[in-house]
């Protein structure tokens, strides 16, 4: 329970940190481009410390949430009042790609350190073998209790024997041990044909799936089709790298990840219906969304069983989401107010073609509604999963 708590600990201090570097990002940029900082702080609430830089005159502190930050860059938008020092610094006088370049910030910060992330896993702990054989190996062939006192042995009465790899299930390729799996599970009471590779010898094998009831998460009892398998260890499915070689390594599985989240973000909308009855009994599927409070949740978990390597992944993959989430073009996120800006200088662009002088800078008043509304989606998103993973958490470990 203690190295639960630590890891609940650990993983709600790692997204706070997240966020705090996402601001520095900013910061540091704005530093950079000549901007004036009044305000850098980390966490949100009731300040608990704070001090000012003696050079800068910006102020730094922390809150006492953790789980959240802000910068606040003198003349963001055009609206903002101003001493006659900051007017000279104003962001929104800046050229129109240093203010790109200052909203990027934090997206990049975060790009940054989820591949760090990846590589010290690589190199301290290792990452998924890409050159590993993952086929359908068959490890054991054994019985299966199909009703109190009775069991079956489809696999031994079929022939299947250890070593077997099925490369087929009625036809359809199954490339690893998980494909067999599910493809069985929806064949209950049915004689299926396997394709087996057995020494390089491709066999035909009619198996006759037996059914056995198993539980569903919300409870419900469902018959699944088993033939009595089980999978044979993959031989060096995790690999440690040299300093040097986990760079390439690095590169691709950072890459990966970011269209997985890619992936994800665009699927996020359709999976909210199931986050929300999962609040009423509904099952709570392992892959839907989850808040600040279902992450350090599975955090914990993985620490009581001493998985750092995934705990420290997921900290990479948080990194990548807030990444790509950033960059929708939305207010108030940072994408909304690169389009923003963006516009303004298309826009201004195309009147200096014809001879016209340039407009200024967009009137923020005018995506206030936009903004308000976006705001309040990511409230109400927040709120509906921060609920869900109080009443219904997911859980990696049952």
């Amino acid at each position: 329970m203690l190295s639960y708590l630590l890891g609940v600990v650990i993983f709600a201090v790692g997204i706070g940190a997240t966020i705090g570097l996402h601001e520095f990002g900013h910061m540091r940029t704005a530093v950079g481009c000549g901007m004036k900082v009044r305000r850098f702080y980390v966490g949100f609430g009731p300040t608990l410390l704070k001090w000012r830089g003696k050079n800068s005159g910006t102020e730094y502190g922390f809150k006492l949430f953790p789980l959240g930050g802000f910068c606040d860059i003198a003349g963001m938008v055009p609206e903002e009042e101003l001493t006659p020092a900051e007017q000279r610094v104003a962001m929104y006088r800046k050229p129109w790609w240093q203010q790109v370049w200052v909203l990027s910030g934090g997206v990049l910060m975060n790009l940054v350190l989820g591949t760090l992330i990846i590589y010290l896993v690589a190199v301290f702990a290792g990452l998924p073998n890409p050159d590993a054989d993952y086929s359908a190996r068959v490890g054991q062939v054994q019985c299966v209790d199909v009703e109190a006192g009775e069991s079956a042995c489809p696999a031994k009465d079929a022939g299947l024997t250890p070593g077997d790899v099925i490369v087929a299930v009625d036809g359809s390729e199954t490339p690893t041990f998980a494909d067999v799996r599910q493809a069985l599970m929806q064949r209950p009471g049915q004689e299926v044909a396997l394709q087996v590779d057995r020494g390089g010898e491709i066999l035909d094998v009619d198996v006759a799936v037996a059914s056995v009831q198993r539980e569903t998460t919300d409870g419900r009892k469902v018959d699944v089709g088993v033939i009595g398998v089980t999978s044979a260890p993959v031989v060096d499915a995790v690999k440690r790298y040299g300093p040097v070689e986990a760079v390439p390594r690095t590169g691709v599985m950072a890459w990966d990840m970011m269209g997985a989240t890619f992936k994800g973000l665009a699927a996020f909308p359709a999976k909210l219906p199931g986050v929300a009855k999962s609040i009423v009994g509904g099952e709570r599927e392992q892959e839907s969304p989850m808040s600040v409070v279902g992450a350090s949740r599975i955090g914990g978990e993985l620490a009581e069983r001493a998985q750092w390597s995934i705990f420290a992944m997921m900290l990479a993959s948080l990194n990548f989401f807030l990444a790509v989430f950033n960059l929708v073009p939305l207010p108030p996120l940072d994408g909304g107010r690169i389009a923003v800006v963006l516009y303004q200088a298309v826009r201004d662009w195309a009147r200096r073609v014809r001879g016209l002088a340039p407009l200024g800078p967009v009137d923020y008043r005018k995506v206030m509604p936009v903004t308000i509304a976006a705001a309040s989606v990511l409230i109400a998103v927040g709120v509906l999963t921060i609920v869900a993973d109080v009443v219904n958490p997911i859980r990696l470990f049952g």
